[in-house]
C-alpha cells in the first residue's frame, strides 16, 4: 500500500491561505485540506497527527468546523511525546466543553499527567482542568490538585491555586478541601504565586461567608505584602511603567474590599496603607490610575475614615481632568455612586463636571448631566439650572428628554419663587417642547393656576413666546389654556412683574386662530385653542361675533374631536345663553394630588384632565325607555376610567339639568362621536366633578355574589361600604381562571346607569395563570345618591391560547345591603 505524501506544515498552510483573494477561494482551500486531513486521520498516521491536529486549530481559529478531530486530540494527549501533548491539550481545551461527553475520556489522562514526572506536562493537565473541566471531572481530580497547590514547585502552586479556583465554581461544596493548602500561599516570595493566591482566597471569600470571617485575620498579611510593594525599589522582573507589579497590587486592593466590607476591625487596620496607596502612587502613566481606581473603590465600600472617603473623591475629581475619555468615564460613574452618601465632597468638583457636559462623548455627557442633577440643591438651583437649560438647548435630542424632565423635579423641589419657577419651566417648553414628558402641560398650568399673584405676567409671557413661534405644541397648549382663563387680563395691559404689552382682543384672537389652522398643531392643541376661544367669549366684549363666527365654523370639520366641541359650544350660544358665564367662569385653585397610577383623580379642567389621563368618554344619547339599555355602552380597548359622571332621566327638570354636559363629553383622544342629533339635557357640574369620592371605608357583611363564569373564567365581586359616605359601595373583583392555559391581556370594564357615578381602578395584573394559581383583582368605587337597585355591564377582554376573546355580561343580582 502506498503511503500518503507527507501533509504540508502549518506555515505553508497560513501562507497559502493569506493569498486567497476571495472568501470562495479560502473556503475552497480549507476544504481540500480538511480533506486531506481526514484522510490522514483514517490512516491511523501517528507521524503527522500532531501537525494536522495543529493545523485544525488554526481552521477553528478561523471559524471552520473541526469537531471531527476531537478523538484526535484525546490520542495525543495519550501519547508520551511532549510535543504531541501539548496540542492535544490546546486542542481539547479549544474543541471539547462539558457539554460533550467525549471530554469525560480524559479524566484519566489528567490523572496521570497531574502525577507526572515533568512539571510542564503536570502545568498542561492542571490549565486544561482550569479551562474546561466539568463538575464530574473536578469532583475526581480534586484532590490532585490539592496535593499540587501544597508542593514547594512555585511553578505548579500557581497553576494549581488557578485550577482550584476553576474547582471551586463548578463544586462550591469542595471548599473546605483546600482550606488547609491556603495557610502558607501568602508567605510565598514568588509573585506569581502570591498573585493566584489572592485570586483564590477572593473566590473563596466571596463565594462562602464563613471563609470570608475565616479570613479576615489575614488583612495585616495583604497589608503588609502591599506596603513591601510599595515600597520597594526598582525591580526589573515586575515593574511595570515604573510601578512595581501593578496587577498585583490591584488583586490586593480587590481582597481587602470584601475582607473590609461592613467589618469596623478590618477597616481600620487598612485604612493607612489605603492613604499610602493613595497619595504615592504616580498618576501619569495608565498604569497608576488603574491602581488609584481600584484604591477609591475600596476606600468607598469599606468603613473608612471621613478624610480619607473626601481623598478618594479628590481622586476622581482629579480624574474628571484626566484627557483620556475612559478615565473621565469611570470617575463619573464613581462619582454618581457616592454622591448620595458624600454630597458635600462632591460639590467641590462641581464646576469640574459641569465642564463635562460639554464632552464630545455621549457616554460621558450622560454621566455628566446624570450627576449634575445629582448635585442640585437649593443652594445652588440658579446656577445649576443656567447651565442645565444651555446644555439643554446644545445637546443632540436623545438627551432632550431626560434632562428636560430632570429640570422639572429640580425646579419641582428647589425653586426659590414661584417666577422663577415659571420661568424655568417655560424656557424647557420653548426649548425643548417636543421632548417633554406628558405630564408637564398639566404641571404648568397648575403651577400657574396656584400662583395667583403672577397671572398677568404669565399671560403675558407666553403670549409673546407663541408669537414667535407655535411649532412646540406643550408650549401652545399651555398659552392656550392661559388665554382662556386670563384673556381679560392680557388685553388689559397692566402687569406689575414687567412692562406690560399692548395687545388687542381681535389681536388675540388672530392667535389663537393660527393655532387652528396650523399645520403644525395636533388634535389635542387645537382643542385647547377653540376652547380659549369660547372661554373668551365671557372675557372679551367687543368680539363676540367673531367668537360666534370661528365656533360655528369649526361645526362642520372633520377633526370629530373639534367638531364635537364646536357643536356643543354653539348649542350654549343659542339655548343656554344665560348660563355660559356660569359655565365658563375663571377655573379656582387645584389641590396638587399624588399620583398613584394612572387612574388618580386629577382636580384640574376638562382640557386638562383629558390630557393626563387620555380617558375617553361616551357621547351623550337620548335614553331609551328600556331600563337593560339604560346602560352606558362599554369603552372599547381602554383599562383606564375616571369617575363617569351621568346624567338623571330627563323628567327631573331643574336649571342645572337643562344644560349641556358640555365638558364631561370631550375627547382629546379622537373617537368618533355621532353629533348630528342634541345630545340630551345633563347636570352642568357633571362634567366638572373631580373631587375624589371617598376615602374611608368600614367593613360591613356583605355577602359576594359571582358576577361571571363562562369558559373557565370566573370573576366574583366582594363589597364594602364606606364609613363616611352611606352612598358609596366599594367591590373588588377577583378574576381566576380554570383553564390549562394563561389569559393574558385581560381588561375588566364596567359602565352603570346614568344615576350612578363609577371608579374603575388599576388591576393588579393583566395576566390571569391557569389552573388558579393566581387571581387578577380590581376595585370599583360607585356612588349610589338615590340609593336605587345596583346594576352593571361588564366587558371582559382578553388573549387565550392565541385568540382573542370577548365577552359582554349584565349584573343584576346584586344583594340588598350593597345599595340601601
Amino acid at each position: 500500500m502506498q503511503r500518503m505524501p507527507a501533509p504540508i506544515r502549518l506555515r505553508e498552510l497560513i501562507r497559502t491561505i493569506r493569498t486567497a483573494r476571495t472568501q470562495a477561494e479560502e473556503r475552497e482551500m480549507i476544504q481540500k485540506e480538511c480533506a486531506a486531513i481526514r484522510s490522514s486521520f483514517r490512516e491511523e498516521d501517528n507521524t503527522y497527527r500532531c501537525r494536522n491536529v495543529a493545523k485544525l486549530l488554526y481552521m477553528h481559529m478561523l471559524g471552520y468546523p473541526a469537531h471531527f478531530g476531537q478523538l484526535e486530540c484525546l490520542k495525543l494527549i495519550a501519547s508520551q511525546k511532549f510535543t504531541d501533548k501539548r496540542i492535544g491539550y490546546l486542542g481539547a481545551m479549544l474543541l471539547l466543553d462539558e457539554r460533550q461527553d467525549v471530554h469525560l475520556l480524559m479524566t484519566n489522562c489528567i490523572k496521570n499527567d497531574l502525577n507526572h514526572s515533568t512539571q510542564y506536562v503536570q502545568g498542561l493537565a492542571l490549565c486544561t482542568l482550569g479551562c474546561m473541566g466539568s463538575s464530574e471531572m473536578c469532583r475526581d481530580l480534586a484532590g490532585e490538585v490539592e496535593k499540587l497547590l501544597k508542593t514547594s514547585n512555585s511553578y505548579l502552586r500557581k497553576k494549581a491555586a488557578l485550577c482550584a479556583v476553576h474547582v471551586i465554581r463548578k463544586v462550591p461544596e469542595l471548599m473546605e478541601m483546600f482550606l488547609p493548602a491556603t495557610k502558607n500561599l501568602l508567605n510565598e516570595k514568588n509573585h506569581g504565586v502570591l498573585h493566584t493566591s489572592v485570586v483564590l482566597l477572593t473566590e473563596m471569600c466571596e463565594r462562602s461567608p464563613d471563609m470570608l470571617t475565616h479570613f479576615r485575620k489575614l488583612v495585616p498579611q495583604l497589608v503588609r505584602i502591599l506596603k513591601n510593594l510599595i515600597m520597594s525599589g526598582y525591580s526589573p522582573e515586575h515593574d511595570v511603567s515604573g510601578i512595581s507589579d501593578p496587577f498585583l497590587q490591584v488583586r490586593i486592593l480587590r481582597l481587602l474590599r470584601i475582607l473590609g466590607r461592613n467589618d469596623d476591625d478590618s477597616s481600620e487596620a487598612m485604612n493607612d496603607i489605603l492613604a499610602q496607596v493613595a497619595t504615592n502612587t504616580e498618576t501619569s502613566k495608565n498604569v497608576g490610575n488603574a491602581i488609584l481606581y481600584e484604591t477609591v473603590l475600596t476606600i468607598m465600600d469599606i468603613k473608612s475614615e471621613s478624610g480619607l472617603r473626601v481623598l478618594a473623591i479628590n481622586i476622581l475629581g482629579r480624574f474628571l481632568l484626566n484627557n483620556d475619555k475612559n478615565i473621565r468615564y469611570v470617575a463619573l460613574t464613581s462619582l454618581l455612586k457616592t454622591v448620595q452618601t458624600d454630597h458635600n465632597a462632591v460639590q467641590r468638583h462641581r464646576s469640574t463636571i459641569v465642564d463635562c457636559l460639554k464632552d464630545l462623548d455621549v457616554s460621558i455627557k450622560r454621566r455628566a448631566m446624570e450627576l449634575s442633577f445629582a448635585l442640585v440643591n437649593g443652594n445652588n438651583i440658579r446656577g445649576m439650572m443656567k447651565e442645565l437649560l444651555y446644555f439643554l438647548d446644545s445637546c443632540e435630542p436623545e438627551f432632550k428628554a431626560d434632562c428636560a424632565s430632570g429640570i422639572f423635579l429640580a425646579a419641582e423641589k428647589y425653586a426659590p419663587s414661584k417666577r422663577w419657577h415659571i420661568d424655568t419651566i417655560m424656557r424647557v417648553l420653548t426649548t425643548a417642547g417636543s421632548y417633554v414628558r406628558d405630564d408637564a402641560v398639566p404641571n404648568l398650568i397648575q403651577l400657574i393656576t396656584n400662583s395667583s399673584e403672577m397671572h398677568e405676567y404669565t399671560v403675558q409671557k407666553l403670549y409673546k413666546a407663541i408669537v414667535d413661534d407655535i411649532s412646540q405644541q406643550p408650549l401652545v397648549q399651555v398659552c392656550s389654556w392661559c388665554i382662556g382663563e386670563y384673556g381679560d387680563l392680557l388685553v388689559s395691559g397692566h402687569c406689575e412683574e414687567e412692562e406690560p404689552i399692548q395687545v388687542t382682543e381681535d389681536e388675540v384672537l388672530d392667535l389663537l386662530e393660527s393655532v387652528l389652522i396650523s399645520n403644525m398643531s395636533s388634535s389635542v392643541t387645537r382643542g385647547f385653542a377653540l376652547t380659549a376661544i369660547m372661554k373668551n367669549s365671557t372675557r372679551f366684549s367687543n368680539t363676540i361675533n367673531r367668537i360666534k363666527k370661528v365656533v360655528s365654523i369649526y361645526g362642520s370639520s372633520i377633526d370629530v374631536e373639534l367638531q364635537q366641541r364646536a357643536v356643543e359650544y354653539n348649542a350654549l350660544f343659542k339655548k343656554y345663553d344665560h348660563m355660559r358665564p356660569a359655565l365658563l367662569e375663571r377655573m379656582p385653585i387645584m389641590e396638587k394630588t399624588i399620583s398613584n397610577g394612572p387612574t388618580d383623580l386629577a382636580q384640574t379642567n376638562g382640557e386638562t384632565e383629558l390630557a393626563i389621563t387620555e380617558t375617553k368618554p361616551l357621547p351623550a344619547s337620548n335614553p331609551p325607555v328600556s331600563q337593560a339599555n339604560d346602560l352606558l355602552d362599554l369603552l372599547g380597548g381602554n383599562d383606564i376610567q375616571l369617575v363617569i359622571p351621568t346624567a338623571p332621566p330627563p323628567k327631573q327638570s331643574s336649571v342645572g339639568g337643562e344644560l349641556l354636559d358640555l365638558l364631561g363629553d370631550l375627547n382629546l383622544g379622537g373617537i368618533p362621536a355621532p353629533v348630528p342629533q342634541m345630545p340630551a339635557p345633563q347636570l352642568l357640574l357633571d362634567g366638572l366633578s373631580t373631587q375624589p369620592l371617598f376615602n374611608d371605608i368600614s367593613v360591613a357583611v356583605i355577602p359576594p355574589i359571582t358576577a361571571y363564569n363562562k369558559n373557565g373564567l370566573k370573576i366574583e365581586f366582594t363589597f364594602e361600604r364606606s364609613s363616611t359616605n352611606a352612598s358609596v359601595t366599594v367591590i373588588t373583583t377577583q378574576a381566576s381562571n380554570s383553564t390549562d392555559s394563561d389569559m393574558t391581556d385581560f381588561v375588566f370594564q364596567a359602565a352603570v346607569p346614568k344615576t350612578f357615578q363609577l371608579q374603575l381602578l388599576s388591576p393588579s395584573s393583566n395576566v390571569l395563570p391557569a389552573f388558579n394559581a393566581g387571581s387578577v383583582t380590581q376595585v370599583i368605587k360607585v356612588l349610589n345618591p338615590q340609593k336605587q337597585q345596583l346594576r352593571m355591564r361588564i366587558k371582559l377582554t382578553y388573549n387565550h391560547k392565541g385568540s382573542a376573546m370577548q365577552d359582554l355580561a349584565e349584573v343584576s343580582n346584586f344583594p340588598p345591603q350593597s345599595w340601601q
